[in-house]
């Protein structure tokens, strides 16, 4: 028995020595923990223990504090108030106590602490004490003070501006949030439209369309969402709106919403309707001031050119005219005509809207050509030097349109120099064009060029005034004593050929155009043109359908063509043409027809002929500019107006 009693006294002694040993394992484990304050508190409040954790967030050593009550670590505040013993009495009762507050260091200074106070009790559950466990929130509270206080400044700020509606939609597009500019834009009291849908902003029409879903979508696939558009206030009207919708996402990537801004454009919008508006009244009056301009101008040499004409054609009726004095009066006529002929051209030319029959020539030969010609225009005050090299490639250019450019050049330069001067004509071969007039570099657009070189000692022409001389009606020339047609005609025909012009002046000291055409690549054909008289009149009969709404026109063109042996039939519209070849198709070699017509025009009226009778030969013609297209566009031969006998018998031909 004793032996027992001993092993009992031994086990005893054991269990309480492993007990112990787990009591100072514990110990250590509490008392090296850094980050939390862990104490004991007796029943009244007293500290009887103290840890690391404890020492460096309060500041005090073990042996200064344990034995003092600890509400010493509460604000002066919180100690009148009574909340030490509140804390307590709350863990006692309830079993925990937790919370967020101040509490005080041994230097006196603040910081922000979460509290967990819980009761300790014996093994019979009587209260000995307390256990409680303190952590700095100190760094962590100042960050989210700082977030807060960030967040409620941009919150201010949104909601203080006023020429913005920034708002916020949930993820199904109903208004989460309101600023002050959105009811100042909209209309509505942020009461009234919060959890509202936004589709109520649009307009019925787009509401019915799914323009709201819509515009979501988008702003979803593309992260954006951007347009201009009608939009609806409160009480009905409609204003311009400039939208923009952005997708919001959380940290973890999930949709929480949309950021809608709009602006109000209404003003910006009508502001543009008017400037546009007010640049149709400025175009207005510049066509209606190029129009005034050419009505002077055109109308004069058009009365001159007719009182030759008129006045050629009463002398041609005088009894017993002799043979010479009817020729001479016959060839003034025809003059006449071909000069009204090429102010007709310059009027089309301008606008790029004159049809080029381009051929290979030789420059040199056609200014040779036109030297007589040159002389006569500039008078015996003029000096012409006409230098040409021999070695100058041919162009590819139209022939006519080249010679009436060098001849309105020199015009422009006769006119310049009212006193006399000199009048230089000269050419070079060119590898490429100047970058005047085009979106390119100093270097200029390379290839093979002839550049033709008109050159005056007239008065020149002011700086200011150089961008504007090859614009359409333009003129510093008096009233009635030009059209402003001539240099528009120049710079027409080198744009169309695939060329350039350029302009060098100097008030006082002259101006030089230089003429910029574009090398042919085949060899030179002859050109010489024969004169009316040296062409025959007469060929093999050919039965014509004449398709011409104008009586005069129609007439004549029937007149001629009779007068040289040809058969013509001549019928007004394109109706009447089809209705005859239907019952009279073998009968006829040709159909002769004019482009411009009321019903079926020229082109349609060849395409069903061509539909119908494939193997009738169609010819189109037409003075109209809009008409005036070229034979590839339409799959037709062309008989430009106004016509000469010459070209007509050799499209007849």
């Amino acid at each position: 028995m004793q032996n027992d009693a001993m092993k009992q006294g031994d086990q005893g002694y054991a269990r309480t020595a492993d007990a112990l040993l787990r009591e100072s394992q514990f110990e250590r484990l509490v008392h090296a923990i850094k980050d939390y304050a862990i104490y004991l508190l007796d029943q009244e409040g007293h500290i009887v223990s103290w840890n690391t954790g404890a020492e460096r967030f309060k500041g005090y050593a073990a042996s200064e504090i344990i034995g003092r009550h600890f509400s010493c670590l509460y604000t002066e505040e919180d100690r009148n108030a009574g909340l030490p013993a509140r804390a307590l009495a709350i863990a006692s009762e309830q079993g925990r106590y937790e919370v967020e507050g101040l509490r005080v260091r041994k230097d006196g200074s603040q910081f922000w602490a979460s509290i967990v106070i819980d009761p300790v009790l014996d093994d019979k559950g009587v209260l000995i004490g307390y256990a409680k466990v303190a952590r700095d929130l100190t760094e962590k509270k100042a960050a989210e003070q700082a977030l807060f206080e960030s967040e409620q400044r941009f919150r201010l700020l949104v909601h203080g501006i006023r020429d913005y509606a920034i708002y916020m939609l949930d993820p199904n597009g109903y208004v989460t949030d309101w600023n002050v500019g959105a009811k100042l834009i909209h209309g509505y009291h942020s009461d009234e439209i919060t959890g509202r849908h936004f589709s109520c902003f649009y307009m019925q029409e787009d509401r019915d369309r799914g323009e709201p879903e819509r515009s979501l979508a988008i702003a979803l696939q593309q992260n954006t969402f951007q347009e201009e558009g009608w939009r609806v206030r409160k009480d009905g009207s409609r204003f311009w709106a400039c939208i923009v919708i952005d997708p919001i996402y959380s940290e973890t990537g999930k949709l929480i919403g949309f950021a809608k801004v709009t602006r109000d454009f209404t003003e910006r919008r009508r502001a543009q309707e008017e400037l546009d508006r007010q640049k149709d009244i400025l175009s207005h009056t510049q066509k209606l001031e190029a129009i005034g301009r050419i009505t002077g101008g055109v109308a004069h040499d058009f009365n001159n050119l007719l009182t030759i004409i008129s006045s050629a054609a009463d002398l041609l009726g005088i009894a017993g005219l002799t043979a010479e004095k009817r020729s001479k009066y016959v060839q003034i006529i025809a003059d006449t005509a071909g000069r009204a002929a090429l102010l007709t051209q310059q009027l089309l030319a301008f606008a790029r809207e004159q049809p080029l029959h381009p051929e290979a020539f030789d420059i040199a030969s056609r200014v040779q050509g036109l030297k007589h010609v040159i002389e006569m225009t500039v008078g015996a005050g003029v000096n012409v030097n006409v230098a040409l090299p021999a070695d100058l490639w041919p162009i590819h250019a139209d022939a006519s349109q080249f010679e009436t450019a060098v001849l309105n050049l020199v015009i422009n330069a006769r006119d310049a120099m009212s006193a006399g001067g000199t009048l230089d004509i000269g050419a070079r071969n060119a590898t490429s064009l100047p970058s005047l007039h085009r979106d390119v570099g100093d270097a200029g657009i390379a290839g093979d060029f002839v550049a033709l070189t008109i050159r005056d000692t007239g008065c020149g022409i002011a700086p200011a005034l150089i961008d504007q001389i090859f614009e359409p009606f333009f003129t510093t020339k008096e009233v009635n004593k030009g059209t402003g047609l001539g240099l528009s005609q120049v710079y027409g025909f080198a744009k169309q050929s695939g060329g350039e012009v350029s302009v060098e002046s100097e008030v006082g000291n002259g101006t030089s155009f230089t003429l910029y055409l574009p090398c042919a690549k085949a060899a030179i054909r002859s050109t010489t043109s024969k004169a009316i008289a040296d062409t025959p009149k007469t060929v093999a009969s050919t039965h014509v359908l004449l398709v011409e709404d104008n009586e005069l026109v129609g007439e004549f063109a029937q007149t001629v063509l009779s007068e040289v042996g040809h058969y013509v039939t001549w019928v007004v519209d394109g109706e009447a043409a089809l209705d005859v070849l239907e019952t009279q198709r073998s009968r006829y070699d040709l159909v002769l027809s004019d482009v411009v017509m009321p019903g079926i025009n020229g082109i349609e009226l060849g395409k069903e002929i061509r539909r119908r009778w494939p193997d009738l030969r169609v010819v189109l013609s037409s003075g109209y500019s809009q008409a005036l297209v070229h034979e590839s566009d339409h799959g037709f031969e062309f008989l430009q107006k106004p016509y000469t006998l010459d070209r007509l018998l050799a499209v007849i031909r």
